[in-house]
């Protein structure tokens, strides 16, 4: 009888696990994969709100929380990942980016255990706070952690598993909430943060990192790692020259925003974030069974949201695979905006009919809000929903990038703030019509801004993006003077 060890010595002989002098992909894609279960819990947490703010509220015997009470469970995740995400930039550049995201084992462990014993808001409110210190570990992270293990191949294929992660996330806590209270769906997702923190362990640190550190051994074996190659030292040292040249840059607060290719890189990023959340993307989903229930649509607001999800999980999986690769960021980004716009004006004006026009009965139309969400979907997943989140590891400079993603994780978690009030006021005060109408404008406008804001990042290394964002700048300062 084989022991375990000689079974798995014939297991890493074969020619798919050793190392040769050609390098593989799917070491890269494995600690992308394997990096990206955080971001499934963080989904599973991010769309919590979904599913069990209606039954928390219609639960009287065991929480007797009121609705205006529980509206708030969406604005306090985002407000604490606001005012915590600075620390974990910090620990990025300080601890690692492996180790950082490690950490976000504890708040989300926390949220679970609080959301799980929780009998008052308070107690809701604090576990939507650890979800939300969560979130700020994880966008400090993670972004820059894909962009810095992964080659230009494989950051394009790969990179968007943050997304991908969330979105299955999303879709899970969805069904489960169809089947489970409170307290069993925080149990069950419990072991699924730990399983996380063991299997990760066991990843590289980012070589960019350790070179940073002049920890240039590790660095050597990280690479080996990745890309599974006998002899590493020339990729070694042209990752070396890359990372010595952009921490040759000064790297503070003010060369964040007085240097021309960085602040072009910010206001870029600062552009594709602000503009996915006044899109609908986030705003969306925290609020998809509410806003199918107010739609009094044909199909029942949990099947619909169901639908809906692992509609955004299997279209995010498709663009990933056939799409942005091939078209490129900005053209992906420009489309997106442009076809996702269409179905939130029709959705925009069967809401105002069904609102102020009396004399008129949409039951025949009642499939017209589930079909137009879907559509937006379908338009959302190959730009929207996949451009902002995969560029934010590719636009800095190494000397600023803890720096960048700082300023970016304030803009996101401002920007959830704004739309998820925006959606409810204008609900509230004018009717559905309100908020579909203003995100329908905002993709419009967005479409046409991106044509100069956005570079194409399509099969470029870090430091190529870096020459490409100075090139650009330099151009332009070049046809002012003329």
């Amino acid at each position: 009888m084989w022991t375990l060890s000689k079974m798995m010595g014939i297991l890493f002989n074969f020619k798919f696990f050793t190392k040769t002098q050609e390098e593989r992909e799917w070491p890269q894609a494995l600690a992308i994969v394997t990096a990206s279960m955080a971001a499934f819990v963080a989904g599973l947490l991010t769309s919590w709100s979904s599913p069990f703010l209606i039954k928390i509220t219609n639960d009287k015997v065991s929480y007797n929380i009121s609705e205006k009470d529980a509206s708030y469970f969406t604005i306090i995740q985002p407000t604490a990942m606001v005012l915590t995400c600075v620390i974990f930039s910090i620990l990025c550049d300080k601890i690692g980016r492996k180790r950082t995201l490690l950490l976000i084992t504890v708040p989300h462990l926390c949220s679970w255990i609080l959301a799980a014993v929780a009998k008052n808001v308070y107690v809701f409110y604090a576990s939507r706070c650890c979800a939300g210190i969560g979130d700020g570990c994880l966008f400090a992270a993670l972004p820059m952690y894909i962009g810095e293990v992964a080659s230009p191949k494989v950051r394009g294929t790969w990179g968007n598993c943050l997304v991908s992660s969330m979105y299955l996330g999303e879709f899970v806590i969805q069904a489960m909430g169809y089947f489970l209270n409170v307290k069993q769906t925080s149990y069950a997702c419990m072991p699924i943060s730990i399983l996380f923190f063991v299997l990760f362990w066991f990843m590289p640190e980012s070589p960019y990192y350790l070179i940073m550190q002049d920890c240039d051994e590790e660095a050597k074996r990280a690479l080996a790692f990745l890309n599974r190659k006998l002899d590493v030292e020339d990729d070694f040292q042209k990752l070396r020259m890359d990372v010595k040249r952009q921490m040759s840059e000064a790297g503070t607060w003010k060369d964040l925003f007085t240097i021309k290719s960085n602040r072009k890189a910010l206001i870029s990023a600062i552009f594709l974030r602000s503009s996915q959340q006044l899109g609908g993307t986030t705003v969306f989903i925290m609020n998809i069974e509410f806003i199918f229930e107010k739609s009094k649509g044909g199909v029942s607001p949990q099947v619909s949201s169901m639908i809906y999800l692992g509609l955004c999980l299997l279209l995010n999986i498709l663009v990933i695979v056939f799409v942005v690769e091939r078209l490129g960021r900005r053209l992906c980004y420009i489309l997106s905006l442009s076809l996702a716009s269409i179905p939130l004006l029709v959705l925009s004006v069967y809401f105002f009919i069904e609102k102020y026009v009396s004399d008129v009965d949409l039951g025949f139309l009642n499939w017209i809000p589930i079909v137009a969400m879907i559509s937006y979907q379908i338009c959302n997943s190959f730009g929207m929903a996949v451009i902002p989140t995969l560029m934010l590891g590719e636009l800095f400079s190494t000397s600023v990038k803890s720096k960048a993603m700082t300023v970016l994780m304030i803009d996101f978690g401002l920007m959830i703030f704004v739309t998820n009030n925006v959606l409810h006021a204008l609900q509230s005060v004018i009717g559905l019509c309100g908020p579909f109408l203003l995100f329908a404008v905002s993709n419009i406008i967005s479409a046409f801004m991106t044509m100069w804001l956005v570079p194409e990042t399509r099969g470029k290394t870090l430091e190529q993006i870096q020459q490409l964002l100075k090139k650009e700048v330099d151009e332009r300062i070049e046809v002012v003077r003329i």
